[in-house]
């Protein structure tokens, strides 16, 4: 196990990620002055953001229905937290974005190889109204994994 995300797991078997990039910002506001440079106030912290960058191979690794568990859970708007297999725990993330490239194709026109980058940004544990329901989108995602 590489990483999770909620109950999906990041591997081999399912979506194994090649790169992981983190951009954590603070913010900090500005005021302008006469004859002075501006007065900067710290206001708490920013976005952080994981992208995960990786490849599959539908005949050795995970595939398509793999990317669609993680479209499901995105669908449905929640946060879940992302765990390393380390145990680093990086907090409540939703999904921002996943975009998929396909190549080397087989003749019904199945992909061979599938690129993907997966945006996650990081929300406020104490936004409840967030967090990700196990009985609405976990069992779904499951559901349609096993169909």
């Amino acid at each position: 196990m590489m990483m999770t995300y909620g109950l999906f797991v990041f591997g081999l078997n399912t979506a194994a990620y090649q790169e992981l990039q983190r951009q954590t910002n603070w913010r900090h506001a500005s005021t302008s002055r006469i004859n002075a440079r501006p007065a900067h106030q710290y206001l708490g912290p920013g976005d952080d953001t994981i992208t995960l960058t990786g490849t599959l191979l539908p005949l050795f690794t995970g595939g398509q229905q793999n990317l669609d568990m993680l479209r499901v859970l995105a669908d449905e708007g929640r946060a879940w937290p992302l765990i390393e297999g380390t145990g680093t725990y990086y907090g409540m993330y939703t999904i921002g974005s996943l975009q998929e490239r396909k190549s080397e194709f087989f003749r019904d026109g199945a992909a061979k190889q599938i690129e993907f980058d997966l945006k996650l940004t990081r929300v406020d544990e104490a936004r409840t109204e967030l967090l990700g329901v196990l009985q609405n989108s976990a069992l779904r995602a499951i559901s349609g994994a096993l169909a």
